[in-house]
């Protein structure tokens, strides 16, 4: 392990949590994580909340999560957040150095209504279960009811705010505790020079306005041009979520400080590549204005030294373009672009998969079909609304659902569980 003086980078303390429940002071001991409610309730609390309710929903429970918004994992960098979450908990500073302290296997979430959210839900038994990241962690449900008459943005802005100070607190809870592994990984602007191919990222991040929406630094990207950033940044949580569409497409606050793209090529990093950074950048929705994002794009990319790049998306048909877009316009410029895609294809997955298919990039990775239907078993208990409002019915029931509706199902940064193979003859 480098010395805390000498490295000027990342350093990760993993705390794992093994078990979860309630008591009268939130604190981690021996892999078991206590949590306050009424100390929760303090850093949720807000004149357009009327009522907030936590409950714990873990893997094997017959328990499903309906309505999810966001989710975040607990991460702090030391008393008060210590600079985590920029531009909401800690100052919008750049940060992605120095000590972060991780609950693994714990998650934050909040459940109920918004304008335009739509209906997503994750299953913590059963085969459905490992859709979704959610099926794999302990998580805590927030339950809310708004005041009569309050304003939704208001609403979400408490929301959102207070679930990133109580990830924050929970992740305090491990301060005190070895940590039981560290991971260290260097500034990327160490990384210049070498024989390797130059490989990055550009992440689309959806710009599409109130509630669907993406906040990097604590402030909205729409209307911005792409930006390169330090991918140690995205683990101290620099970019949030505020977008609550397409609930299978869906990159959450969570899958953001975790990317997988971005932990497939620090795993990689100078063995057969050198990671070379990762590109922020806006979903329009004109078409014009998303040719000039992804001129600009691949313009950065090309400054960068990139040799190719993995371009992700979030959204449904309308980000297939940006994607599209993206890694033909890198592949102008000389730089092999690839792009991860989920399918549209119809019940059956005989129908075009792609909405805006590229015309000079070939290289697509698919993330499953977004319309393949799945029946989910009854469950015992439900967190997030008693009826699912996208079928209307009771939300404990046995359901037929698509994909799409499963939490992170068929995630465009790459993390999902979804398999194909040659059909039966």
């Amino acid at each position: 392990m480098s010395n805390d003086n000498e490295f000027l980078g990342l350093r990760r303390l993993h705390h794992r949590v093994q078990s979860v429940g309630f008591g009268e002071q939130t604190i981690l001991e021996h892999g078991h994580l206590t949590v306050s409610a009424h100390q929760l309730e303090s850093l949720i609390a807000s004149p357009v909340l009327d009522l907030v309710h936590f409950n714990w929903a873990c893997p094997g429970e017959s328990k499903r999560i309906v309505k999810i918004l966001d989710t975040v994992q607990p991460r702090t960098k030391g008393p008060g957040g210590g600079g985590i979450f920029p531009g909401f908990v800690g100052p919008g500073i750049p940060q992605g150095r120095g000590a972060t302290h991780i609950l693994d296997n714990v998650a934050v979430c909040v459940a109920g209504y918004l304008p335009r959210a739509q209906q997503g839900l994750a299953q913590m038994s059963g085969p459905a279960a490992e859709l979704s990241f959610l099926g794999a962690t302990n998580n805590l449900v927030i339950d809310f009811k708004p005041v009569k008459d309050a304003d939704w943005m208001q609403v979400e802005k408490a929301l959102r705010s207070g679930l990133l100070r109580i990830a924050a607190a929970l992740a305090e809870a491990a301060l005190d505790s070895p940590a039981e592994s560290t991971e260290e990984f260097a500034s990327l602007a160490n990384n210049a020079g070498g024989h390797l191919p130059r490989v990055g990222a550009i992440v689309n991040i959806q710009t599409q306005g109130a509630f669907k929406d993406v906040f990097v630094y604590g402030r909205s990207m729409g209307n911005s041009m792409p930006s390169a950033i330090d991918p140690n940044e995205l683990d101290d949580g620099a970019v949030v979520s505020g977008q609550y569409g397409h609930p299978g497409l869906k990159n959450p606050t969570w899958m953001h400080q975790n990317n997988p793209v971005v932990g497939a090529l620090r795993e990689r990093d100078g063995k057969d590549l050198q990671f070379a950074g990762v590109i922020l950048a806006p979903e329009p929705v004109e078409q014009a204005l998303k040719e000039t994002v992804s001129a600009h794009a691949a313009r950065l990319a090309y400054q960068m030294g990139l040799d190719t790049v993995i371009v992700t998306k979030e959204g449904g048909g309308n980000a297939d373009s940006d994607i599209s877009l993206k890694i033909d316009a890198c592949e102008e410029m000389g730089i092999a672009g690839i792009g991860i895609f989920a399918e549209m294809s119809g019940a059956d997955g005989t129908g075009p998969p792609l909405v805006g298919p590229p015309s000079k990039a070939t290289a697509m990775v698919s993330t499953g079909n977004y319309d393949e239907r799945l029946t989910l078993e009854e469950v015992a208990e439900t967190f997030g609304g008693e009826i699912f409002d996208l079928l209307g019915v009771e939300s404990t029931i046995e359901m037929e659902i698509p994909t799409a509706i499963i939490y992170g199902s068929l995630s465009p940064l790459g993390w999902g569980r979804l398999t194909c193979a040659e059909a039966a003859s």
